[in-house]
């Protein structure tokens, strides 16, 4: 498996990178990992939005989904149309609300024409294997284990500390873990600290880290010192066009 960082920037987009979008590529199937904003343009410097396969979508804040919008345009619209539905895994509320967020409210029908909008559900997309944990924040999130060929990674989508997160990553080989938190904050019902993330991992006994979601008034050199400090394995923050193997 091979994963490309469209954007990582925690919140909001940061000068140097959009919100979350993360693409994870294997067999020739493309696996899109949220879009928030300003990752569809990120995107299209590796692939053309049609040729995605299937996507992810960890929560509906619009740091991680809001590009959809864009998406949809763009199958809609571009010259290559039609193309076939695009597989969506996400929130059940993720066609009305990015029919909302488009400005196409009562017409969320016409999105069933781009997307199949799915609920999470562990089972086998593409060469992948899909198994999933709800995280602890405010509104419904899903992390996801992506599996193949004897390979994982794990995205913690948004959470605070929790066991979901542990158990769902035991033994993977790549964690991909948000660290929206400066050191000594605490908003647990939110997000994790980079130490946690940290913590996380080790719980976990994976092995290797990559912090990410650090917004973009906190630092990712000192998010990856600070998860150093809980896990002794290789540490990285996540940078965009970052591309990693796993």
């Amino acid at each position: 498996m091979e994963l490309t960082v469209l954007g990582c920037s925690g919140t909001v987009p940061g000068p140097d990178s959009p919100a979350s979008g993360y693409l994870v590529e294997h067999e020739g199937f493309r696996l899109l990992l949220d879009l928030g904003q300003g990752a569809l343009g990120a995107l299209q410097r590796f692939i053309r939005p049609e040729q995605v396969d299937g996507m992810l979508v960890s929560h509906l804040h619009p740091d991680h989904f809001i590009d959809m919008t864009g998406l949809a345009t763009y199958l809609r619209w571009s010259p290559g149309r039609p193309y076939p539905r695009l597989p969506v895994l996400g929130p059940a509320d993720t066609a009305a609300r990015l029919s909302a967020a488009g400005g196409d409210s009562g017409r969320s029908g016409e999105l069933d024409e781009l997307f199949d909008f799915r609920v999470p559900a562990a089972g086998e997309l593409g060469p992948f294997r899909l198994e999933f944990a709800r995280m602890r924040h405010p509104i419904a999130c899903d992390a996801v284990r992506i599996s193949a060929s004897g390979r994982s990674l794990v995205y913690s989508g948004d959470t605070g500390p929790t066991e979901a997160l542990i158990s769902l990553a035991r033994g993977a080989d790549l964690l991909l873990c948000e660290a929206a938190l400066r050191p000594g904050e605490s908003l647990p019902e939110l997000h994790l600290t980079a130490r946690q993330a940290g913590e996380h991992a080790t719980a976990a006994g994976v092995e290797r880290l990559i912090v990410t979601h650090v917004p973009p008034w906190n630092s990712r050199s000192q998010a990856v010192e600070e998860a150093a400090l809980a896990f002794a394995g290789p540490v990285f923050a996540a940078e965009p066009d970052a591309r990693y193997q796993v």
